[in-house]
């Protein structure tokens, strides 16, 4: 499974409740979790993932559109598998969907998701949800070194952003930040 860190241009991550699977929650998870949250529901829900590439984005601020869905193709190519699918904790624009239909790529947007996860037992749901939202959910990790990044701002502008937490070794940086 691959993610991509997430831009959260704009947003305020405070923590939202988490006593119940919500789309406001499924947009705060960072990317790392949302990874974790897709691999567990396939696991539950029963999906094989054997022979398809499969791809996690978690939330943007906007809408997902067909970029992303061409570079899943190419990565099916580039393995000689036939699936795909593509997982966001957002939306899909409509060119993203009509190029997905064509080239066996399934799209599962956030609602759908969250769908997904009311369909499998009570039991189930509930523990993708502890799974999702134990310790700090929604403080993005670094995708070089793993650690919880740091919010800051930039010197010239003021704009807020996230970096890594092993500044200047490690020069990651996620734009937003609370």
């Amino acid at each position: 499974m691959k993610a991509a860190a997430g831009t959260l241009r704009g947003s305020v991550r405070s923590k939202v409740p988490a006593s119940q699977w919500t789309e406001e929650l499924l947009r705060r998870l960072e990317w790392r979790r949302f990874e974790e949250l897709c691999a567990a529901y396939f696991d539950a829900a029963g999906y094989e993932r054997t022979g398809t590439v499969v791809h996690c984005l978690p939330w943007d601020a906007y809408r997902v559109g067909i970029k992303p869905v061409r570079e899943l193709r190419g990565a099916m190519t580039t393995r000689e598998l036939g699936k795909g699918l593509l997982m966001t904790s957002g939306k899909f624009t409509k060119e993203a969907r009509d190029f997905a239909a064509k080239e066996q790529i399934r799209l599962i947007d956030g609602p759908e998701l969250l769908g997904g996860i009311a369909a499998l037992s009570p039991e189930t749901s509930q523990a993708l949800l502890q799974l999702a939202t134990q310790g700090d959910y929604s403080t993005p990790t670094c995708p070089a070194c793993g650690v919880k990044m740091t919010p800051r701002k930039s010197t010239s502008a003021g704009r807020p952003f996230w970096g890594c937490r092993n500044y200047p070794r490690c020069k990651e940086t996620v734009a937003g930040a609370p």
